[in-house]
């Protein structure tokens, strides 16, 4: 692979990140690399190794009730970052592809790609109750930056953009802040032309240079821009209001993977925002294939929780509508079933929106059963007695050579609130 040449466009991973302990030697090089790849400085923070409690972020979502009807399997979503740690236990088998634009080897030196790629296609881990939104889906990994400040990262971006949708990326997560440019923006117009969801974070307030600007490609037209929320559901104090925003997601103390199999315990930052909702857009383009960039987008805005206030856009993504809800706009029938209750209830979030939801999808279900049942009790009395006025007394038996049908009740559809 060959590397840019020096840029002058700073991009940095937007990202503030707590650890232990520094990392007592490199980790050995995926087994996949190239051998030709050159060996650089790869010194990550060491993560945490113990255990890892229950994500906050995972339960305020909810995204497990969907996975009966869709994990994102057959749907390519790329991760332009840092790249990502093949062997992580949450990573193993995960990654369908590497693409090296850097020439430092495939080797994840920053950590952010690993965390970043974990939240968004993670699998399940015994002893460790942490799941990507879409476990199925074929991660695309492409490396366009070696450390988490600029190494000429942003010259390479477009190029990292057009390579993800040259390899067939369906979802592109881009959980970097770069400088506008005529080669970014057109890279995101390429993108869209072959119908591609691009998903980008925000930016932070302050990134670790002290802009306060506007992010790009997150403020590009068609670019769906992330906010991070904490666990109150208000915006975080480190996500930026100077960039477009058109949805939010958990952005503040988020446990997520890190090089090496263990845990950033505390992850923050609008990229990790961006990871939840290229998940969602990953099952969204598994659910329904026949939808366009522009449907997914408006599905995805569409089926939010609602503004929380200034920089948070259509608010928090909602999965689990995103999948299910009929969408004004497309076919009905297209929207699937409201997902089975999951096997474990999740808590009720902190604002009770998506447990609101469940309750209202509940007592939709159990009414609609009670009236298929009724109509089927009554359709075949009325036809019995010709739809005349019932007695007060014991019905008289049905003519002879008239025999009873019972007609079974239909199973209607109940299609899930927009």
């Amino acid at each position: 692979m060959r590397a840019a040449g020096p840029a002058s466009t700073a991009v940095l991973l937007l990202t503030t990140s707590f650890f232990l302990a520094p990392q007592a030697s490199a980790a050995p090089l995926p087994a996949f690399a190239p051998a030709a790849a050159p060996r650089t400085a790869c010194d990550p923070p060491r993560g945490h190794h113990g255990g890892i409690g229950e994500s906050w972020a995972q339960r305020r979502l909810g995204f497990e009730r969907v996975w009966a009807l869709t994990q994102g399997r057959g749907v390519r979503t790329a991760v332009i970052d840092s790249g990502a740690d093949p062997k992580h236990p949450m990573l193993a088998g995960r990654i369908a592809d590497v693409i090296d634009l850097t020439g430092t080897g495939e080797r994840d030196c920053a950590g952010h790609g690993t965390g970043v790629a974990a939240l968004l296609g993670g699998r399940g881990v015994a002893g460790a109750p942490l799941r990507g939104v879409a476990p199925a889906a074929e991660l695309l990994v492409v490396k366009q930056q070696n450390a988490e400040r600029d190494d000429g990262g942003g010259a390479r971006l477009p190029k990292a953009i057009r390579t993800a949708v040259d390899a067939g990326a369906r979802v592109i997560n881009i959980s970097i802040k770069a400088a506008a440019s005529p080669a970014l923006e057109q890279a995101v117009q390429y993108a869209h032309r072959r119908n591609a969801v691009i998903v980008a974070a925000a930016g932070n307030a302050r990134d670790r240079e002290g802009d306060e600007g506007a992010a790009f490609p997150a403020s590009y037209p068609g670019v769906i821009s992330v906010a991070s929320l904490g666990p109150d559901g208000a915006r975080a104090e480190s996500s930026s209001v100077r960039s477009k925003v058109d949805i939010a997601a958990p952005g503040v103390a988020v446990p997520t993977a890190w090089p090496g199999g263990g845990y950033n315990p505390r992850a923050e930052g609008t990229s990790y925002a961006a990871a939840y909702v290229s998940g969602v857009a990953t099952l969204v383009r598994a659910r329904h294939p026949h939808l366009d960039r522009n449907q997914v987008v408006h599905r995805l805005l569409a089926t939010a929780d609602g503004n929380a206030g200034t920089g948070t856009g259509r608010g928090m993504v909602n999965p689990v509508q995103a999948v299910t809800a009929v969408v004004p706009g497309e076919t009905a029938a297209a929207a699937g079933r409201p997902p089975a209750p999951a096997s474990l209830a999740a808590p009720e979030p902190a604002d009770g929106r998506t447990g609101a939801v469940a309750v209202a999808v509940t007592a939709g279900t159990l009414t609609a059963a009670a009236l298929a049942v009724l109509l089927g009790l009554i359709v075949p009395m009325g036809r019995r007695r010709g739809w005349r006025p019932g007695r007060t007394g014991p019905a008289a038996p049905p003519p002879p050579g008239d025999p009873e049908t019972a007609t079974a009740p239909s199973r209607g559809t109940i299609g899930a609130r927009t």
